[in-house]
């Protein structure tokens, strides 16, 4: 269906013209049409499926001569870059319509300035919930004549805890009006919020999860605990994108990996909700000029993050939402155009929580071995093949004075052209990490080998079994059951027989490592520091010899998406007292 089709001013489809959009989307096809009529609405629709259109085209097109100084529609939004994209995208919709007076109110920006603005006449208001609050407190925004009320990613403003300011500022309004949701998914709390604030709202479902990742290839990366920044660094130097967003769970991740990032050479920058307005501005700014290749940000600030032509997304972290996972990817693959997904995990514990995001997005998630120094070297030298080849500009005719020079001092043109190439790929590969991950055994590798002992620091007197001792060790390290040997349980600390050649590997995983709940440390165990361990006997699990009871990590169960095994943990090893 196209925008003619429906019932708009002359104004808004100039508007639409002009911005170029022809056939609707799906949320614009089914909640235009409800949204000019008046009806309350509840859409249910991912990023990047166009709803900002869906109801910024309605709100622009209720606007009267009569509402120049009230303010008839109010648009709240999670974040400021949420209001601050939703004011941008309603002010192109509004360019051929005078009296449409759009105003944003977030904060992080000047009050006083706000307050101007809004004192001059604002038809329509978009902002965050706490500041919206704050200028109703001090009546320097009046909701007397509102009409319609629009509540953008609603599960996020409730995930940042708005639900009172929301339910505040919908008490407040007047009860004739327009009550508009829209959100990503549809939790408890927004249905209550629903039944509570709307009137006979129309349900609008779009099954966009699959459309939105369908163009995106997505691969995962197994690193070894502790080497997910030397990670980063290589598949950034191997694939050379020219925009990039990496995805942390935290602001101090966000902080720490960009200056990481920034000291290897890349042109990196982070966004999180700490910094000051401007400075999200400046970094937003040379993202979407191409200044700055990689922002790294969190989920929250990634948030109306609107950016064409973004090469690949890289999950640092893995999201703590599944429905986050489908936003970050959905930043690539835009418009038509295809995509790439990566994905960093560390250990057996993220191995599962990744296969619950395929089997949720009803996508293929592909391993990638990480390429090493060697890799990276034939992709620049092949890329930098392509580049000399595809010049059209002809070099300028000093740089023939500069080979005739040199030739003249008997150094041969194709040397010339090596020494050059060569320092090139050299500055290119000289801040790469080096990057020997060690593997774990392979199952039953065990036997025959050196082992030593780790010792860990909790004992029987936290309850602790030797089935809890296998398996936190299984699920930090990705190893099999039977690479471990001995387990002794003291008192207070236990000891572990591991594989010699893995003990490095062992103590990267390992660290930081909690069991049934309580903090662990593990270390190479010596016996200095347990001398009381000759009078004490020890609860043990094993022998000298590979164990063979039925392990708690016998039994196997196949998992369909990825193709490989993993344990059947409903099998539980028998303790012997």
């Amino acid at each position: 269906m196209q925008f003619n089709e429906l019932n708009l001013s002359q104004e808004i489809l100039r508007s639409v013209e002009a911005l170029g959009f022809e056939e609707m989307t799906e949320i614009q096809q089914q909640s235009i049409p409800l949204l000019l009529q008046g009806k309350d609405v509840v859409g249910r629709s991912n990023t990047g499926t166009g709803k900002t259109a869906a109801f910024g085209i309605p709100a622009v097109e209720s606007i009267t001569d009569d509402d120049k100084r009230s303010t008839a529609v109010l648009i709240l939004c999670p974040t400021r870059e949420l209001a601050m994209q939703a004011c941008e995208e309603l002010r192109k919709f509004a360019k051929f319509k005078q009296s449409v007076k759009i105003s944003a109110v977030y904060g992080g920006a000047s009050m006083e300035k706000q307050i101007k603005e809004l004192k001059r006449g604002a038809n329509i208001v978009i902002g965050t919930p706490g500041r919206v609050m704050d200028h109703i407190r001090r009546k320097t925004l009046r909701l007397d004549n509102l009409r319609t009320v629009i509540l953008d990613e609603a599960d996020e403003m409730l995930n940042m805890g708005f639900r009172e300011d929301i339910e505040e500022i919908l008490t407040n309004v007047p009860e004739e009006r327009q009550t508009v949701l829209f959100s990503a998914t549809m939790p408890p709390e927004i249905m209550a919020i629903t039944e509570k604030f709307q009137h006979d709202p129309v349900h609008i479902k779009i099954k966009s999860s699959q459309k939105t990742v369908e163009l995106i290839q997505q691969f995962y990366f197994q690193v070894a605990m502790g080497r997910k920044t030397d990670a980063l660094k290589l598949l950034l130097a191997a694939y050379s994108p020219d925009s990039a967003m990496v995805f942390c769970n935290t602001k101090k991740m966000v902080d720490e990996l960009t200056e990481e990032l920034v000291k290897s050479g890349f042109r990196a920058a982070g966004i999180h909700g700490d910094l000051k307005q401007i400075q999200r501005t400046q970094v937003m700014n040379s993202f979407k000029n191409r200044t700055t290749a990689i922002l790294v940000a969190t989920d929250v600030a990634a948030r109306g993050i609107d950016v064409s032509g973004i090469d690949m997304v890289f999950n640092y972290d893995l999201p703590q939402d599944n429905e986050y996972y489908i936003h970050r990817i959905g930043r690539t693959g835009r418009a038509g155009l295809e995509g790439k997904a990566y994905t960093l995990i560390t250990g057996r514990r993220q191995m599962y929580d990744l296969k619950d995001i395929a089997r949720y997005t009803k996508a293929e998630i592909n391993e990638l071995p990480l390429p090493n120094k060697a890799d990276i070297a034939k992709l620049k030298t092949d890329a930098l093949m392509h580049e000399i080849a595809n010049m059209e500009e002809r070099p300028e005719h000093s740089a023939y004075e500069i080979i005739d020079r040199l030739a003249g001092k008997g150094i041969d043109p194709r040397e010339i052209a090596a020494r050059l190439i060569g320092a090139k790929l050299s500055s290119e590969l000289a801040h790469l990490p080096e990057f020997d991950m060690p593997r774990p055994l392979k199952k039953g590798s065990r036997s025959g080998a050196k082992t030593v002992r780790i010792d860990l620091s909790i004992g029987r007197n936290k309850r602790i079994a030797p089935n809890f001792i296998l398996g936190a060790l299984v699920d930090a390290t990705g190893m099999s059951g039977q690479d471990f040997g001995k387990i002794d349980i003291y008192d207070s600390h236990t000891t572990v027989e591991v594989p010699e050649a893995e003990t490095d590997y062992i103590l990267d995983s390992t660290n930081p490592m909690k069991i049934n709940g309580h903090p662990v440390e593990v270390r190479l165990y010596t016996g200095s520091d347990h001398k009381s361990d000759r009078r004490e006997k020890p609860f043990r699990k094993g022998s000298g010899r590979p164990d063979r009871r039925k392990s708690a990590y016998k039994g196997k169960q196949k998992n369909d998406i990825f193709g490989d095994y993993i344990p059947n943990r409903k099998k539980r090893m028998k303790k012997r007292h």
